[in-house]
């Protein structure tokens, strides 16, 4: 399954930002009909995401197309999924999901409207935004026996659980997570590995301070995220850099292997001074994995 960096929102419910997002270099576009569209525009917003999707059929898309629903306790769900889904998103992202059963009702709705529209079975994915409610959290370890097929990974807000809180801020002074945003967010980590699904993080929301996005992408992926949410077209490339291997790590990934190579199937091996052994070989192996699959998309 392709590993998703940069996932662009876009607001449904705007023409001008929609032209705009076919020359972005995302792996994924999130046309947004839920929190980037007011209540009058709800409507607008889901026929102008029908006709851009039915513009770019499966098949001839520069990137993924994918659509952010309204929270399934809302009667502005359904109404999403009957307009979208005949018109073959790549994948649906579901906000306010308490946990998996919420993903399974979505699951077994697309089963009956992939059907009725003539769409491959299966084909439309499922990403939730996993922690925007209170009850959430608790709930994240269970999707790594839910066994849900259309789950493409898992992802995590930090501002609608904040409102769901009554927390005034999710930030200490200093600018960093505050403590429960911080667990919340590695959970989501743990939940997504455990899984063996993608973890994508989330907004980076000063969208003109690419420094700052650059150096969190960088450390994102180092705890073993594989992707981020992107807030603003500006963020695309620097999120896409930013969850690739350095230079320096391939080249020490590729001397870890080659003296593996060298060792003749030994375990265990000497490398810089030091022993390595098998849990580096595998680490080394993601490495080039990862840039690889870097460079096909480039």
């Amino acid at each position: 399954m392709k590993v998703l960096r940069s996932l662009l929102f876009v607001p449904g419910d705007s023409e001008k930002k929609l032209s705009k997002a076919d020359g972005s270099p995302a792996d994924a576009l999130i046309l947004d009909l839920e929190d980037a569209v007011s209540t009058p525009n709800k409507v607008k917003a889901r026929n102008l995401v029908v006709e851009y999707l039915k513009d770019r059929p499966t098949g001839r898309r520069a990137a993924e197309i994918w659509v952010r629903i309204n929270p399934l306790d809302t009667d502005l769900a359904l109404l999403d999924l009957a307009a979208v889904v005949a018109a073959a998103p790549d994948g649906l992202m579901l906000p306010k999901s308490n946990g998996p059963v919420d993903v399974l009702q979505l699951s077994h709705y697309l089963d009956a409207l992939e059907v009725q529209a003539g769409v491959t079975a299966g084909a439309i994915k499922i990403l939730p935004v996993a922690t925007e409610t209170a009850v959430s959290p608790f709930r994240l370890g269970d999707y790594a026996t839910a066994h849900l097929a259309r789950l493409l990974g898992l992802t995590w807000g930090a501002e609608d659980l904040a409102t769901a809180l009554g927390a005034s801020t999710n930030l200490e002074p200093d600018g960093q997570w505050a403590l429960t945003f911080r667990l919340v967010r590695s959970l989501t980590l743990l939940a997504a590995h455990a899984a063996g699904i993608q973890a994508i993080d989330t907004l980076y929301v000063d969208f003109r301070d690419e420094e700052g996005l650059s150096a969190a992408c960088r450390a994102s992926r180092a705890e073993g995220f594989t992707g981020r949410l992107a807030i603003h077209p500006a963020q695309v490339e620097a999120i896409n850099a930013g969850y690739l291997p350095s230079v320096p790590e391939i080249e020490h990934a590729r001397r870890v292997i080659a003296a593996f190579e060298s060792a003749g199937g030994a375990g265990t091996v000497a490398l810089d001074g030091k022993m390595i052994d098998i849990p580096h070989r595998k680490q080394a192996e993601r490495v080039l994995e990862q840039a690889a699959a870097g460079a096909r998309k480039l």
